[in-house]
């Protein structure tokens, strides 16, 4: 067997694992789309199939393309789409938001459903709102003091008894976000990030394999502090004659 060929069987196995890690992004990409174009062109279904029935007296040709599997699954997903905006028009209207509060107290009611409805509710709008004058992206000193997780700022509140102030922050649990804790963590012991949102994300759902390359791990006071230990560990011990 010739030495290039020997040589090209030894790095097989690492190029495998580089393909494998090259693609594995695009595949996970590829499968949460597919799962959302999925569910949109299910929901949709049903619209299509009665428009299919009703044009068949009139244009049989057009109502066995609309038939069409292709076809059928994209005009599914566009009227999903117009259906998800109409509710979003719908929800931001004074008696919209009252039909959905009255449903919402319904769902409530249910043990399991409440579960999952209210910790995807509070994750969203964990999302969506933004506390002013604080940064998002923080890490809090959890579950020890020693250890470090990140958490997002939903609001600061103040203490009653002595007015410091006092970060409402949300734990999302790795690699399902929707799920969590709240801490409430006095503000001077939060360090902040300089990380986005998306790059919170994707940090949580990979188990942290999408970590930048530095962190600001302590705060400056907590920084300053290790440093000066560090500095008197490293000063020459002077003896005395």
């Amino acid at each position: 067997m010739k030495e290039s060929t020997k040589v090209r069987l030894k790095q097989t196995p690492r190029y495998v694992l580089i393909g494998v890690i090259t693609a594995a992004p695009l595949w996970v990409t590829w499968l949460v789309f597919d799962f959302l174009l999925t569910q949109l062109s299910r929901l949709g279904t049903p619209w299509v199939s009665a428009l299919a029935r009703t044009l068949r007296t009139v244009s049989p040709a057009v109502s066995d393309w609309l038939l069409e599997s292709w076809f059928q699954s994209v005009l599914a997903a566009l009227l999903s789409l117009v259906f998800l905006y109409g509710l979003g028009w719908f929800a931001s209207r004074v008696i919209g938001r009252r039909i959905l509060d009255a449903l919402e107290a319904v769902v409530q009611r249910i043990p399991l459903v409440a579960a999952i409805y209210g910790g995807t509710k509070r994750f969203l709008s964990v999302v969506k709102e933004r506390p002013s004058g604080v940064q998002r992206v923080v890490l809090i000193p959890f579950p020890t003091p020693e250890m470090r997780a990140v958490g997002f700022v939903t609001r600061v509140i103040e203490d009653e008894a002595t007015g410091a102030k006092i970060a409402a922050v949300y734990v999302p649990t790795s690699p399902n976000p929707t799920s969590g804790y709240i801490e409430l963590v006095p503000l001077d012991q939060v360090t902040p990030t300089d990380w986005s949102m998306d790059e919170a994300m994707s940090f949580v759902m990979t188990g942290g394999a999408t970590a930048p390359e530095k962190i600001r791990f302590m705060r400056d006071a907590e920084a300053q502090a290790a440093a000066a230990v560090t500095d008197q560990a490293h000063r020459p011990v002077e003896t005395t004659r």
